[in-house]
């Protein structure tokens, strides 16, 4: 009697409990693939281990549904699924368990999402549980594939630097190749100097307009993922009880100790999620602002595009000419090795590498400059 009382949900409701549902066939079916191929007991355990829980989640689904009278069909394993148990067969379950490591930490924020915002009391609860199942499988699949951290959290930052540098190089190489087809297609220093006073401008205005989007749109994802920790502290607080132990025991504190330093640090929520951010997520404090990043990619931009046209303020004809490719050539090897500090690759190379492509760019952009002036220009 009570089943006929409840209200029933809307139909995407509905299709998201399915889309859920799904996935949990999916995840049990892999799993039993991935034990099947495992020749490690213990590994073999933890993935049969794994396996059932996963068959246990598809049942919860599958009683939610009925008890809302939604009609169920028998679910069988998706193509996309299938695929990968058989690419698993042939050549090693390494990449599909990566792969279910991603899976399993999107679900871990999509059932802390559907828990938040469900109006319905069975589904906050049935979502909390394996928000929380899902959240304990990541352990497990990082152990089985040598991954650590939280990974439904990304954080991942370029830095100040980075920027300045990559922002120097596309200045000096987009407005270097626009110079070189300028200087093919026309001899006025005033039309070279006029052209490159412009790409200048425009270079450093779109790259500081990127610099400072890129920068609001990491921002927000801190953001985000500062939010989604503390969902994780709010519903989560045995877990997360579980990770700080563990950070501590990593740092040398003797595991019983870390257990009581975790439980003392979990007692305060501000206190844990300040330590889960600095020794989880990595998210230091903020020192720029998504405005100064995109003035300061700008101007780097624009120092790098300002190279090749200066010689045309103080010289003309082939001496600026001159002047202006030798001045970018050495630009172009100096952001070269500069930018290896940030590939690990070796200065002089990096360096080379750099000058060849500046050279290829102006090379190129004296060539279209020349058909342009032919078609255009000649007689």
């Amino acid at each position: 009697m009570e089943q006929q009382n409840k209200i029933k949900p809307d139909n995407k409701t509905i299709k998201k409990w399915r889309h859920h549902l799904q996935d949990e066939v999916d995840a049990s079916f892999l799993y039993s693939v991935f034990a099947q191929l495992e020749s490690a007991p213990d590994r073999k355990d933890i993935l049969l281990e794994l396996a059932d829980v996963e068959s246990r989640h598809v049942a919860r689904w599958e009683q939610m549904l009925t008890s809302y009278d939604i009609n169920i069909k028998k679910q069988n394993p998706t193509l996309k699924a299938r695929f990968w148990g058989w690419y698993a067969r042939k050549f090693g379950s390494k990449f599909p368990l990566a792969r279910m490591l991603e899976e399993e930490a999107s679900e871990v924020k999509d059932y802390l999402t559907l828990h938040k915002s469900s109006t319905l009391e069975d589904a906050k609860e049935t979502a909390l549980i394996l928000a929380k199942e899902s959240a304990i499988h990541t352990e497990s699949l990082k152990e089985l594939t040598g991954s650590s951290g939280e990974p439904w959290h990304k954080t991942e930052s370029g830095g100040m630097l980075g920027n300045i540098v990559y922002g120097f190089n596309d200045g000096l190489t987009a407005n270097f190749g626009l110079l070189a087809g300028v200087i093919a297609a026309t001899e006025g220093t005033s039309t070279i100097l006029i052209m490159g006073i412009v790409g200048t401008v425009a270079d450093s205005l779109s790259m500081g307009a990127s610099g400072y989007l890129a920068a609001k749109s990491e921002q927000e994802v801190y953001e985000h993922e500062i939010e989604l920790e503390k969902d994780e502290i709010l519903y989560m607080p045995d877990i997360e009880e579980d990770e700080l132990t563990l950070i501590y025991t990593a740092r040398g504190v003797p595991k019983e100790h870390a257990r009581l330093l975790a439980q003392e640090v979990m007692s305060d929520p501000e206190r844990a999620l300040e330590e889960k951010i600095q020794s989880e997520l990595k998210i230091g404090e903020m020192h720029t602002t998504p405005f100064k990043e995109g003035w300061i990619t700008g101007l780097a931009t624009a120092v790098g595009a300002f190279i090749p046209v200066a010689p045309f303020l103080f010289t003309s004809g082939f001496a600026a000419i001159w002047i202006s490719f030798t001045l970018a050539m050495l630009s172009h090897f100096g952001v070269g090795a500069a930018r290896s500090l940030f590939t690990g690759r070796s200065l002089i190379r990096s360096g080379i590498d750099m000058f060849v492509v500046g050279l290829g760019v102006a090379g190129f952009g004296y060539l279209v400059g020349k058909v342009l002036e032919h078609f255009f220009l000649g007689n």
